[in-house]
């Protein structure tokens, strides 16, 4: 409800606390609902306090977000999913377990930052989750971590350098794919 958030975001604002919690915004409502309610919330809360979404999320709804004035993030995204052979890369999502991957000795992702990423095959990793080898839990973890981490660090880099909506744009088409 975009009234009660105004009323309950003008309450927190004027508590002047060191930083500002948004939660109750990915409890399944569709990311377009998820973002006109940041939106609302932060233009509000103050600009020179930190902001965090609770809960929250995908690669897309993260730097979604980060337009909308959001500078903190948690989820169980990178891990769940990793753990279920999802894998975010940066030219979209890959499910390690499916038979594509088999034979296909490339590493987990080309502008990965991680140790994972350049030592490991995609054929590889999706033989320890058919085998069900706990390594490979392991390892999609670690990438998906680290991949959220490269997010985060080139986000932060195009807000410096004043082309993150550009950067955004991009981005979200990208990481929307399939492969």
């Amino acid at each position: 409800n975009k009234d009660l958030r105004k009323i309950s975001s003008n309450y927190i604002a004027e508590k002047n606390c060191k930083g500002n919690a948004i939660g109750g915004l990915s409890v399944g409502e569709p990311a377009e609902e998820m973002y006109e309610m940041t939106d609302v919330v932060c233009s509000i809360l103050p600009e020179d306090k930190p902001r965090y979404l609770m809960g929250v999320g995908t690669p897309i709804n993260i730097i979604e977000n980060i337009s909308l004035g959001v500078d903190m993030f948690d989820c169980v995204i990178p891990t769940r999913n990793a753990r279920n052979g999802m894998l975010f890369t940066s030219n979209g999502t890959i499910n390690i377990k499916n038979k594509k991957w088999e034979n296909d000795f490339s590493i987990l992702d080309e502008n990965g930052t991680s140790y994972v990423d350049k030592a490991y095959t995609k054929a590889y990793l999706r033989h320890l989750f058919a085998s069900g080898e706990l390594l490979g839990k392991q390892i999609a973890t670690l990438h998906n971590i680290r991949f959220y981490l490269w997010l985060m660090e080139q986000a932060r880099e195009q807000i410096a350098k004043d082309t993150f909506s550009s950067w955004k744009n991009k981005m979200v088409k990208k990481l929307d794919i399939r492969l």
